[in-house]
C-alpha cells in the first residue's frame, strides 16, 4: 500500500527557506573558492615568517614602555607576597644582576602576556584563508574566548590564589626564621602559576575541540571522568608549590572547568543533531 501525496504544509517544512539557501550557496562558493585557491610551500613560508615578524614586532613595541615602568609592575607583582610578610620582612636579590634582569624579564613576560591577542591575530590570519565557511565559524569565537579564559585563570591565581598561599607559607615559618624571597626565584614562581591556570582554565575549550573535531564524544569524555580527576590533582602537585592549599587551589576549578566543557560539549551536540 503506498502512502498518499504528502500535504503542502509538510512539504513546505521540510523545504529550505530562501535565506538558507542563499546562506548554502554561500557557504559552497567560499569552500570551492578555498579549495581551488591552494598556495605553493614556499609561499606558505613566507606567510608564515611575516606573521611572526608582526607578532614579534607587537611584542617589541609593547616591551619598550612597560620596561620603562617594569619596577612599578614588580612591585604590583610582588604585592601579595608582601602583604603577608612580617613587619621586618623583605626581599633580597642573591645574585649580583638580579635587580636588573629580574625586571626585565618581567617587562618580556608581560610583553607577550599583554601582546597576546595580537599574537593571536597573527596566528587566525595565517590559518583563516584555509578554513571553510563552517570552520571560520567555530573557530573565531572560540579564539576570542581562549584568551578571555587565559586572562581570567591569571587573574583568579593572582587574586584568589596568591593571597592564600602566601597567607599559609606566613603562618607555617617556624619561629626564629625570617621570611625573605629571592626576587628572581618569586618571578619564576608567579609565571608558572600564572601559566599554569592560565592553560587549566583553557580546559572547556579543549573539550569542545574534542567534540566538534569528532575526535570523541560528550559522553566519551565523561566517561574518562575518574583519569581526569586523577590528572587534575597530578598537574596540580607538580605545577604548584608543595602545600595542600595551593595544590586544592588548582586541582578544584581545573576540574569544575572540565565539567563545565562538557555541560557546554552537549549543548553543542543537540544544536548540531538539531540543525
Amino acid at each position: 500500500m503506498t502512502d498518499g501525496p504528502k500535504p503542502p504544509e509538510a512539504e513546505s517544512a521540510n523545504s529550505p527557506t530562501p535565506a538558507q539557501s542563499d546562506r548554502d550557496s554561500e557557504a559552497q562558493a567560499h569552500d570551492a573558492l578555498v579549495d581551488s585557491a591552494e598556495m605553493p610551500f614556499m609561499a606558505h613560508l613566507i606567510e608564515l615568517r611575516q606573521r611572526i615578524l608582526k607578532g614579534l614586532f607587537a611584542v617589541v613595541a609593547l616591551f619598550l614602555p612597560i620596561y620603562f615602568f617594569a619596577n612599578d609592575l614588580y612591585v604590583l607583582v610582588a604585592a601579595p607576597l608582601m602583604a603577608h610578610l612580617p613587619g621586618d620582612g623583605t626581599m633580597i636579590a642573591t645574585e649580583v644582576a638580579s635587580p636588573f634582569l629580574t625586571p626585565f624579564k618581567l617587562a618580556i613576560y608581560a610583553a607577550i602576556f599583554v601582546g597576546m591577542p595580537v599574537i593571536l591575530h597573527q596566528a587566525w590570519s595565517f590559518v583563516a584563508p584555509g578554513l571553510y565557511k563552517h570552520e571560520k565559524r567555530f573557530a573565531l569565537p572560540l579564539l576570542l574566548s581562549s584568551i578571555g579564559l587565559f586572562y581570567l585563570g591569571m587573574a583568579f591565581a593572582y587574586f584568589a590564589v596568591f593571597p592564600l598561599v602566601f597567607q599559609f607559607m606566613a603562618a607555617v615559618t617556624p619561629i626564629g626564621v625570617t621570611m625573605m624571597t629571592d626576587i628572581n626565584r618569586y618571578l619564576d614562581f608567579v609565571l608558572t602559576m600564572f601559566l599554569a591556570f592560565g592553560f587549566a582554565f583553557e580546559i572547556p575549550i579543549a573539550t569542545l575541540l574534542l567534540v566538534w573535531s569528532g575526535i570523541s564524544t560528550a559522553q566519551g569524555i565523561a566517561n574518562k571522568r575518574p583519569y581526569v580527576i586523577v590528572g587534575c590533582f597530578a598537574a596540580g602537585m607538580l605545577l604548584t608549590p608543595p602545600d595542600v592549599i595551593s595544590q586544592l587551589l588548582l586541582a578544584l576549578p581545573t576540574w569544575v572547568l572540565f565539567e563545565i566543557g562538557i555541560l557546554f560539549a552537549r549543548v553543542a551536540e543537540k544544536r548540531n543533531e538539531v540543525a
